[in-house]
């Protein structure tokens, strides 16, 4: 065991599709465990959303890495048996079903704590497992509606709009992983599992928790500085926010505004908020006239809060990024060039090369799972043209 690597030695099934349960394997596999991701023959979902490379999307990649991917037709009585032995051996297991579909398969708690009971058994589902929603079908767009979120993301054309950041499904597996940390911890006294539930409605309020505590109290979202918000450049736009009473000061003489610090009202921020709207109004006139970099040059030479607005692409190659080692560039079956993944926190940066920075195709591992599970190779031969495993 290491820092690095705390999980050695740790067995982990894998039987989640999405991002919530698959993101919580994937970073125990990246402590060490050894996590097999079980998927039917077409692959997890996830697999098939957004642009496809071979066997894998940007979902399938970041979910996925350092784990060993067996095939099965769960739905075949031969694929239980080979499933069972994994869960028998294992310490953990994940699913993501919906409530009640993993004891219609055979995969239930009770029925797996009594075959192993040390094994910690994680269940994901999307609105909890009881109440009047239980049953709904749930993506990360839907609890953004759900959760409050998409009504406080609302544009300047009036409309609350979703994003197309994954935050819920990603804060999920990271709640999920934190449970099963403490629940490891707990387990060296006394060997005994746990089920521990967790769904994306929770994640999603858990993530929002300052913004939902203000909005529960105060109603609509409000400004809490100015001028504050994005503004647009004569190349771009940048992203300003004036706090403190003397940044509005620094910022007045910075822009040879006078006439805006002549206004008292606007010498504290309840007065400048106040007239919010007016406020930002007026720093627009001024920021158009300015090319981003320039103006957030003259910005930050001051200490004034302040940021150019960036695609994907130009953080990937922003020197800040690349002098901190944000990403790794990592090949992946199916695509042509790299990617640049981001690494975890807190965790050693991914490797090329390395297995914990490869993402597994459908079934990759199956004849290496099946072998040290104890079948011989004429009987996963067998299996395979009973179309058992793929």
């Amino acid at each position: 065991m290491s820092f690095e690597r705390p999980y050695e030695g740790l067995k982990v099934v894998d039987l989640s599709q999405g991002l919530a349960g698959p993101y919580c394997a994937m970073l125990l596999a990246q402590q060490g465990a050894d996590v097999v991701k079980v998927e039917p023959a077409g692959g997890d979902w996830a697999r098939l959303i957004g642009g496809v490379y071979g066997d894998h999307t940007a979902y399938s990649i970041v979910a996925n890495m350092g784990k060993r991917a067996i095939s099965l037709n769960l739905k075949q009585p031969e694929a239980k048996e080979i499933t069972d032995k994994m869960i028998g051996q294992a310490d953990v297991f994940i699913e993501g079903y919906r409530p009640g579909v993993a004891e219609r398969l055979g995969y239930g708690y009770e029925r797996l704590a009594e075959m192993n009971p040390g094994l910690l058994y994680v269940s994901i589902s999307g609105y909890g497992q009881s109440g009047p929603m239980r049953d709904r079908p749930a993506m990360d767009p839907m609890l953004q509606a759900f959760s409050g979120f998409v009504d406080e993301n609302t544009g300047l054309d009036g409309i609350s709009h979703h994003t197309p950041v994954s935050y819920f499904d990603m804060a999920t597996g990271l709640f999920a992983t934190q449970s099963l940390a403490g629940a490891l911890y707990a387990r060296r006294d006394h060997n005994r599992g746990r089920k521990i539930e967790i769904s994306l409605m929770e994640g999603a309020a858990a993530i929002q928790a300052v913004r939902l505590l203000s909005g529960f109290r105060g109603g609509a979202r409000k400004a809490s500085t100015a001028p504050s918000g994005t503004f647009k450049t004569k190349d771009g736009y940048i992203q300003i926010n004036i706090v403190r009473d003397r940044e509005f000061a620094t910022f007045c003489d910075l822009m040879d505004l006078p006439e805006l610090w002549a206004e008292e009202r606007f010498h504290t921020i309840a007065g400048r908020l106040a007239d919010i709207d007016y406020l930002n109004d007026y720093v627009r006139g001024i920021t158009a006239t300015w090319d981003a970099a320039a103006l957030s040059d003259r910005l930050s030479k001051a200490g004034l809060q302040n940021e150019v607005v960036q695609s994907y692409r130009d953080f990937v190659h922003h020197p800040q990024a690349k002098e901190i080692g944000v990403f790794s560039w990592l090949e992946q079956a199916g695509s042509d060039d790299p990617w640049p993944v981001p690494n975890i926190p807190g965790l050693p940066d991914f490797t090329v090369g390395e297995v914990l920075s490869q993402s597994p195709t459908i079934g990759q591992h199956t004849r290496q799972i099946m072998t040290e599970l104890g079948y011989a190779a004429e009987q996963i031969d067998t299996l395979y043209a009973q179309g058992v495993v793929a």
